[in-house]
């Protein structure tokens, strides 16, 4: 609470992420998602030099992130994640346009990623970038019958 404070009324600010922001990505990826990763899961990855990651920051409050893994000319968005304070603001828009172009500037010709088919605001976004479907994970996210479907999307960069 007292974070969301600091940043209140604050447009974040976009910028390249780094291993330090674990800590304050751990928190926020569980907050977004059924299966949060841990802080050394995100220090591992962001450690990584094949990994790309932005985040977004309002004042000293982390609003939001996005990481993806890069090989071969083609990339694959790992995760995107908002606070929920900063949802329906364009601030995933923001993250996502940044990313793509970081990412063409690194030599990315192509982009996947994978989707829960429930996730509408999310399938919004993509679809506004671009992205469209290639293929569909049965039961990819949870187990046993309120499994999810996953949708594989992709986008051409170049």
């Amino acid at each position: 609470m007292i974070g969301w404070l600091r940043g209140f009324g604050r447009e974040p600010v976009l910028s390249e992420a780094s291993r330090r922001d674990a800590a304050a990505f751990a928190p926020l990826h569980a907050a977004s998602f059924a299966r949060g990763w841990s802080e050394e899961e995100l220090e591992r990855l962001l450690s990584d030099r094949t990994v790309v990651a932005h985040r977004a920051m309002a004042g000293n409050a982390l609003a939001g992130f996005i990481l993806s893994r890069l090989a071969a000319g083609e990339a694959e968005i790992l995760s995107v994640a908002v606070a929920s304070s900063y949802r329906g603001r364009g601030l995933a828009q923001k993250l996502l346009t940044l990313h793509l172009r970081r990412l063409v500037g690194l030599g990315c010709r192509t982009i996947f990623l994978e989707v829960d088919e429930d996730n509408t605001p999310a399938r919004k976004l993509y679809r506004r970038a671009g992205f469209g479907d290639v293929g569909r994970r049965e039961a990819y996210y949870g187990r046993g019958p309120g499994a999810r479907a996953a949708l594989v999307l992709r986008r051409d960069l170049a």
